[in-house]
């Protein structure tokens, strides 16, 4: 029995089945509310100097502020969000059951949170969001999605990309950007962690044993068919080299055939 097979007996209480859907709801409520009053987000955003003066509804209300601003309007990103929440959440919660996807979630989301509170900034949902899409993408890997509602791409070649912008990020960032990546992405980690280890394992054990396998083969390919008993000379040595086998047994190339007529030839 795995350790969250463990929790799961321990804690099952608190999963909460169809959780990003009420995520997702909360979500498209509040675009609304900023749509109607553009200064509402700076009432639910993690800052952390407003959590220690008493607003601590600001480290949960934060997961539920859409990605805006860019060249995109606001509204489709907002819908954007919302859609992408309903569409993983299911599919992760198929594949995992309702605590999984909850403790998955909550880690994120506390990870998140000790970041803010340790650097004093306001960090944003964007990288639990983003651990949401690698989970889904491990266990959806050929799913295919439509980039700009266009481009028809795997799930698992975007995750790629998005991996490889993300640790540029990591690598070009700041130490508070660094740090909020890595505790956002603990649930990642803790959960995939392991089958991550064990599949580059298996795929080093893979290529090592190819390796071999293609090193024997050019070996057996270099052994000589044919070898004069007396220069030992080959076929390899000299393609224009013919042989032929002795009444003694031996083979010897013509230059050094015995003067006794061969048995057998050999070329």
């Amino acid at each position: 029995m795995s350790a969250i097979d463990k929790l799961e007996r321990r804690l099952g209480f608190i999963a909460v089945p169809g959780l990003l859907r009420y995520v997702a709801a909360l979500t498209a409520l509040v675009f609304i509310l900023f749509k109607i009053d553009p200064h509402y987000l700076s009432l639910i955003d993690l800052d952390i100097e407003a959590v220690k003066r008493g607003q601590v509804w600001r480290l949960i209300t934060y997961i539920f502020i859409p990605q805006l601003g860019g060249l995109i309007p606001d509204w489709i990103s907002a819908a954007f969000a919302v859609l992408f929440l309903i569409w993983v959440g299911d599919r992760l919660e198929e594949a995992w059951g309702a605590f999984r996807l909850t403790l998955f979630f909550l880690i994120g989301m506390i990870g998140t949170t000790i970041a803010a509170v340790f650097f004093g900034q306001r960090f944003s949902n964007a990288m639990l969001y983003s651990s949401l899409f690698f989970a889904f993408a491990r266990f959806y890997p050929n799913v295919v999605i439509f980039f700009a509602y266009i481009l028809p791409l795997k799930v698992k070649w975007v995750a790629w990309i998005y991996a490889a912008i993300l640790l540029f990020q990591f690598i070009v960032g700041s130490m508070a950007l660094r740090s909020a990546m890595l505790v956002a992405f603990a649930n990642y980690f803790l959960f995939f962690g392991r089958d991550i280890i064990n599949e580059a394992r298996q795929r080093r054990e893979v290529s090592e044993r190819q390796q071999r396998f293609d090193s024997a083969s050019r070996h057996a390919d270099a052994e000589p068919l044919h070898s004069c008993a007396v220069c030992g000379a080959t076929e390899l040595t000299d393609p224009n080299l013919e042989f032929r086998v002795a009444r003694n047994g031996e083979e010897y190339c013509v230059p050094h055939l015995p003067a006794a007529a061969p048995q057998s030839t050999q070329a």
